[in-house]
């Protein structure tokens, strides 16, 4: 998802630098979407598995 959020912002630069106002502002929003999407999914992964316990294999 991080990979979706980084590639519209790069869309959006483009665009930007080519003069299309309009497609450079929607990938920027769609852009920080995803971004905020992948924190908070980050965030609830985080503390999910430190309250689950579980830890990894150990070699």
């Amino acid at each position: 998802m991080l990979g979706w959020a980084i590639t519209f912002f790069i869309i959006a630069i483009i665009a930007a630098a080519l003069g299309f106002g309009g497609i450079a502002g929607s990938a920027v929003s769609i852009a920080k979407i995803l971004f905020v999407l992948f924190l908070i999914l980050f965030l609830v992964s985080l503390v999910w598995h430190l309250i689950s316990g579980r830890r990894p294999p150990s070699i």
